[in-house]
């Protein structure tokens, strides 16, 4: 399924970094046991995991950090627990005469993966190591089993193409790429979602390709074809970004957003097409037969259908069924991660004048008990939001009207989501049994 123009395959070999070429391509092995796998499902069903604290001295931190600014500890992702654990360094052995001393300290001296402890009791006895890209590259801070065969975690195993960290400000726009798709890979993996990397299985696995465009005038187009993901990596400047959203009359453009739709469209492949959900699929979205390219070239050219607004929840998902269903996948995942952190910060609205919505989320959106709760949650939440944003002097931070239409699509990707995740969770427990 060809969801982007074909890229010139003198892209992939210019851009100078190949991750798996640096550090050579790795197996990939989940340590995680099916029993462990069910009280990882369990524990997200019903604890609030977007908000986080230093194990060592409670303090609240963000998901991005790697130091805790209050005690100091290490702080380091681990997506399996889905939380921000802290880690000390575990001291080398004491060394018996001055010769091996100095190699002592030598050692520790040299930069590495490191050796680390947490005091999480979900981790005693387990010692830790920083990702490949944390501790060299300083661009990601999650945490892998010492006994894991790989030097990358689970996110930076799914990069496969990084620009060339020599020129420009490539370096910081790889590392916020990277930060956005952690992002992406902490919702997917509360969704039991988690995608294969490619290295493991090329026909049904994932891959991200961050690229710039050539020197000699061709474009990077940001796309998905054939489970790669390709981002200009352009999208990581927000004034490029904010230039690119006022040319397309965009009411909204980050590049979180990027990453949720463009995953949208890998999910159609893995969970849609090959499935009993491909009929009804086609009764609300439309036939994705129909020519991609055409209608695209179609879309640019004479620009949206002029209702898109009662049908559509942008005006490019009204382009073909393919973008409708990428589009519409984007802002499920919008609703999901706003509504998990309302709940796990206790967001309560208790309006002073009658009429107006309450909002008491009773549950994280994963275990809501429909989709209904879901959208009512989101229509309280999302006005207040915007007023707030409006009182500051900023922009909607959720410009978008959902109709019953969009409220339909909205709902089909809810029921295809829980049906995937609920059908995994069983078959966890059945083996584990």
């Amino acid at each position: 399924m060809e969801k982007v123009d074909s890229i010139a395959e003198e892209a992939c070999t210019w851009q100078t970094f190949k991750l798996q070429e640096r550090i050579g391509e790795l197996p990939f092995k989940r340590l995680t046991t099916a029993t462990s796998a069910v009280v990882a499902m369990t524990n997200n069903r019903g604890a609030p995991v977007k908000t986080f604290h230093c194990d060592n001295c409670g303090m609240q931190v963000f998901f991005e950090n790697t130091v805790c600014g209050n005690c100091g500890w290490m702080l380091g992702y681990q997506p399996q627990l889905q939380a921000i654990a802290s880690f000390s360094p575990l001291e080398p052995a004491q060394p018996v005469d001055g010769e091996v001393a100095a190699e002592a300290a030598e050692a520790v001296a040299e930069p590495g993966p490191g050796r680390w402890r947490s005091v999480r009791p979900e981790n005693e006895g387990r010692v830790f190591k920083q990702c490949l890209n944390y501790w060299r590259e300083n661009i990601c801070n999650w945490m892998l089993d010492e006994r894991e065969p790989h030097e990358l975690c689970a996110s930076c195993r799914l990069t496969r193409v990084i620009p060339n960290l020599e020129e420009g400000n490539n370096r910081v726009l790889w590392s916020r790429l990277e930060t956005a798709k952690r992002r992406l890979l902490h919702s997917l993996w509360t969704l039991q979602l988690q995608p294969v990397p490619k290295m493991e299985d090329e026909e049904a696995g994932l891959a991200f390709e961050f690229m710039q465009d050539l020197p000699h005038g061709e474009r990077v187009l940001t796309g998905h074809a054939d489970g790669v993901i390709t981002i200009n990596i352009a999208e990581a400047d927000p004034a490029y970004r904010e230039q690119a959203r006022e040319q397309m009359a965009e009411p909204y453009r980050t590049l979180l957003g990027h990453f949720r739709h463009e995953s949208g469209h890998y999910y159609f492949d893995r969970l849609v097409a090959p499935t009993e959900w491909l009929a009804p699929f086609r009764e609300l979205f439309g036939d994705e037969r129909q020519d991609y390219g055409e209608a695209l070239k179609t879309h640019y050219e004479n620009g949206p259908r002029a209702d898109w607004d009662q049908h559509f929840v942008s005006a490019y998902a009204s382009s073909h069924p393919w973008e409708d269903w990428a589009e519409t996948w984007a802002h499920y995942l919008h609703m999901f991660d706003t509504l998990e952190t309302a709940y796990a910060c206790g967001v309560q609205l208790r309006p002073r004048h009658e009429g107006e919505q309450k909002l008491v989320i009773k549950a994280p959106p994963v275990a809501a008990g429909s989709f209904d709760e879901l959208a009512r949650e989101w229509f309280a939440l999302t006005y207040v939001l915007n007023s707030l944003n409006r009182s500051i002097g900023m922009p909607d931070s959720y410009p978008f009207t959902l109709t019953t239409p969009v409220l339909e699509k909205l709902r089909f990707i809810h029921e295809v989501v829980n049906g995937k995740r609920k059908a995994g969770m069983a078959a966890v427990q059945e083996q584990a049994a």
